[in-house]
């Protein structure tokens, strides 16, 4: 039983449900197949079938803990056809038996528009506390370190279930990855990065998002690093400043967009004076120039060349801001984005 696994995975699209079986059961590691359903009708008579509402929710992960018998969970997280390696989960065995780990995860590959595609994660740190890290679809979890988390959790979760259980375990395991690509998983969400990352800004997210914030914060007590919300108010009015504000573009190399951006603050039409700071990087492709023939027509635009030439974006803000012309209050533009309107 030491070197059997048992299996939890969700079945909402037979056609995947089937091919990521057959990959799993070719490693002879499996000791039972639970499957995650979300209607009678995909219940299947050759394995253990548990009826969910939320795949993430804390009742799924407590049904993960009470059907489970063997010490180590093979989770995958996500309906997408995940084909295994040869011995990638006895791989990922052996690294949670040695290390002790709670979870372990890995690289992986990934099949993207029909192209196949290097997936590298990142390694587990004790601030990684973000909702959305990449783990991957596929976690291999202690079931000891499971059975803890389940046991010490106080509150029930609709969607943060899983989050809550990994904060959870990593309070007394560490979470390891492997940094080798051991399985293939179908890219199921094909939007772009930019588009992933405001998800959370999206009104039908909101309740998740409290839960989140909730289960974070539950965790953050527990470790001993929750600062509690006591801020000293800053006096705005306390110095003066010569503009109300000023729009910082940090820029190097955009001959292309550059003028754009910098008439789109121009044509802003505020009620308080304002002024513009580009901080030019060294730009030799033209940028210098067009930076240049604003500055001498508009007395608003300040061109600023650092004495240091090693600075990187976050180095060029803040020359912006601790330039003697910036105003009391700093906003950013990019250099290839522009202002909706006048108003903005």
């Amino acid at each position: 039983m030491n070197n059997k696994i048992d299996v939890f995975l969700p079945n909402f699209n037979q056609e995947i449900f089937d091919k990521t079986i057959n990959s799993i059961q070719k490693s002879g590691l499996a000791n039972s197949i639970n499957v995650f359903v979300n209607s009678k009708e995909k219940q299947n008579n050759n394995f253990n079938n548990i009826e969910i509402t939320s795949l993430f929710s804390s009742s799924t992960i407590k049904s993960i803990a009470k059907n489970s018998t063997t010490n180590y969970i093979l989770l995958i997280t996500k309906d997408t056809f995940v084909d295994f390696g040869s011995y990638s989960i006895e791989r990922m065995l052996n690294v949670a038996k040695n290390t002790g780990a709670g979870i372990v995860y890995s690289d992986f590959y990934e099949v993207k528009e029909k192209e196949l595609l290097k997936h590298p994660v990142i390694d587990y740190q004790l601030g990684s506390l973000r909702d959305d890290f990449e783990f991957g679809p596929v976690l291999l979890i202690d079931r000891g370190a499971l059975d803890a988390a389940v046991n010490n959790s106080v509150t029930d979760y609709s969607a943060a279930g899983l989050y809550n259980l990994r904060l959870s375990i990593s309070q007394n395991y560490s979470l390891i990855r492997i940094p080798e690509y051991l399985y293939t998983a179908i890219e199921d969400d094909t939007r772009k990065s930019g588009e992933k990352l405001f998800d959370y800004v999206d009104p039908k997210n909101r309740q998740i998002q409290i839960e989140m914030e909730q289960a974070v914060t539950e965790h953050l007590n527990k470790i001993n690093a929750f600062l509690n919300p006591d801020y000293k108010e800053i006096n705005i009015d306390e110095q003066n400043f010569e503009c109300e504000a000023s729009v910082i573009i940090p820029v190097k190399n955009r001959v292309k967009t550059i003028g754009d951006a910098i008439e789109s603050v121009l044509k802003q039409k505020p009620n308080f004076k304002f002024n513009l700071i580009v901080v030019d990087n060294y730009s030799n492709d033209g940028t210098t120039e067009v930076i240049k023939s604003f500055a001498d027509k508009d007395d608003r635009v300040i061109h600023l060349i650092p004495e240091r030439k090693d600075l990187q974006i976050g180095g060029c803000w803040n020359e912006g801001v601790m330039n003697k012309n910036c105003g009391r209050f700093a906003i950013q533009l990019d250099s290839d984005d522009i202002y909706f309107d006048e108003t903005t």
